[in-house]
């Protein structure tokens, strides 16, 4: 497939791809409200059952990296269909799993097919449309990753509260049809290439890397990090990983990662800025909804409708960017897009409880139409320098880079919050005294007083801990701000000289 032949049936095979990604970005945050529901269902504790979340981001990470390979060796259609199929029916294992192991381990095998959906979709949209449309594309194709985890938690809500939390695993049976037998009806048929070979070597080291790298940080809160010896040798082992995967690249014959993508100017600018901007896209979010209820008292709906302004917004700001960027540079666009999520975000470090509804929302939209013009463009420039043959792994490697940040942020600002609401509540109750005057409500001589008064003092310092973490998170703008000066611009091929015809060359 390229994108300069054309393609039948383009609009209906982004469709079909559009439907495992959505499907894909929406299972990696849907069943984070169905957790307590499951617990109870399946007889376990607190600690266990994160484990449906923690396995299916270990697999998904491990198994993001070798799709460039498996695309070449099996041909990209049977690898589609193949993953598609396997996510469906792992989804409905886990709907109707009746343990704690079942679910964990059915949640594995549906990470492990997810894994190649988002990969394989975006290299399917970057071949089949033309050079001229794929800021057009890339809108479309950002849209069902970035609106996905948004959206998940209010759906997964939803069908948890009408249905049960097998439900939000049941969902996925329909689209997941649909999309097979879109894939099989209009994916055109790659040859598989039978005389490849796996590199197991470079295979083992880069997973056992990410694996580790991402237990450290699913589990570094819980453990108190680096206090606990089990995060130490998760950090060691994540670290010996990638130096043994980064020296077997670059003295190996035939490596798992081609290292062609990373002699790309361009390309490693693009997944540099995609792990930078992915720590600050799903963190601020995650900080968000327990922000909306616990301190500014806002019901489910309310807080849903609040974030949902965020989603709007990246919507139009993708759809924008790929209309502008026909007339603007590209990387004009994205120092537009991370200057203003950066203003957003600084705005929100100075939020209170108080704060207005309609003041919330204006500058969540406002933030997501920042992440839009970053997203889109930088998605977009990325791919604009890398030979054809190097998609394949581009895609995969880009989508391993996002999750990553988005685990990175996650984990370091929740580490970030507890820590500072430690030393702020120590700080804020260190100036109360018995000569301090308070109301008799408060008093800290009686019990009443006193654990009401720690709720006061906690919640202040939790005030100040979410505007910690917003001031640092605007902060990661500035590293993709000094890349655009790195990147070559956007450019449209020039057309081939026309060839002079046989008998005028005679």
């Amino acid at each position: 497939m390229s994108g300069t032949q054309p393609v039948p049936n383009r609009t209906l095979i982004t469709v079909s791809v559009m439907m495992g990604n959505l499907m894909q970005a929406l299972d990696s945050s849907i069943a984070n409200v169905s957790l307590p529901h499951m617990q109870g269902a399946l007889a376990s504790t607190s600690d266990e059952i994160t484990w449906v979340l923690t396995s299916y981001v270990i697999a998904a990470a491990i198994m993001t990296a070798p799709v460039g390979w498996m695309a070449q060796r099996f041909g990209r259609r049977n690898l589609h269909v193949t993953c598609m199929a396997g996510f469906t029916i792992a989804s409905m294992l886990c709907g109707a799993a009746e343990s704690l192991e079942q679910i964990v381990a059915f949640r594995f095998l549906q990470g492990m097919f997810g894994a190649a959906l988002i990969p394989l979709s975006q290299a399917t949209m970057l071949d089949i449309y033309p050079f001229e449309k794929r800021p057009q594309v890339m809108a479309i194709f950002g849209m069902g990753v970035m609106v996905g985890p948004i959206t998940g938690p209010t759906i997964g809500g939803f069908l948890t509260e009408a249905f049960s939390w097998r439900a939000v695993f049941y969902v996925n049976l329909p689209f997941g049809l649909l999309a097979i037998a879109g894939l099989l009806a209009f994916l055109p048929k790659a040859p598989p290439r039978a005389e490849l070979r796996f590199d197991w070597i470079g295979f083992a080291v880069l997973a056992t890397a990410v694996g580790s790298f991402q237990l450290m940080l699913d589990r570094g809160q819980g453990e108190d990090w680096f206090h606990s010896p089990e995060i130490i040798a998760e950090a060691v082992v994540a670290a010996l990983g990638l130096y043994l995967f980064v020296v077997h690249m670059l003295t190996a014959k035939d490596p798992f990662l081609p290292p062609g993508l990373f002699r790309d100017r361009n390309f490693v600018c693009g997944v540099t800025m995609v792990f930078c901007t992915a720590t600050v896209m799903l963190a601020s979010s995650s900080l968000m909804a327990p922000y909306l209820q616990t301190l500014a008292g806002y019901p489910v709906e309310e807080a849903g409708k609040t974030l949902a302004a965020r989603g709007i917004g990246t919507m139009l700001g993708m759809q924008l960017a790929s209309r502008l960027a026909a007339h603007v540079d590209h990387r004009k666009l994205m120092a537009v897009g991370l200057l203003s999520l950066g203003a957003s975000l600084y705005t929100m470090a100075g939020w209170t409880p108080d704060v207005g509804q309609p003041q919330m929302m204006a500058t969540l939209f406002a933030q997501g139409t920042a992440i839009g013009f970053v997203f889109n463009p930088m998605t977009v420039v990325a791919f604009t320098t890398l030979p054809a043959h190097l998609r394949p792994y581009s895609t995969s490697l880009q989508s391993l880079c996002r999750s990553l940040g988005q685990a990175l942020g996650v984990s370091v600002t929740s580490f970030m919050f507890v820590r500072s609401t430690q030393i702020s509540h120590e700080g804020l109750a260190s100036h109360i005294t018995r000569f301090t005057p308070l109301p008799s409500m408060l008093d800290p001589a009686t019990l009443h007083g006193a654990e009401l008064l720690n709720r006061l003092v906690t919640r202040e310092a939790q005030i100040i801990a979410f505007n910690n973490d917003y001031r640092l998170l605007s902060l990661v703008v500035i590293p993709p701000l000094f890349l655009l000066l790195l990147m070559r611009p956007h450019l449209r091929p020039a057309p081939a000289a026309p060839t002079a015809p046989v008998a005028e060359r005679a």
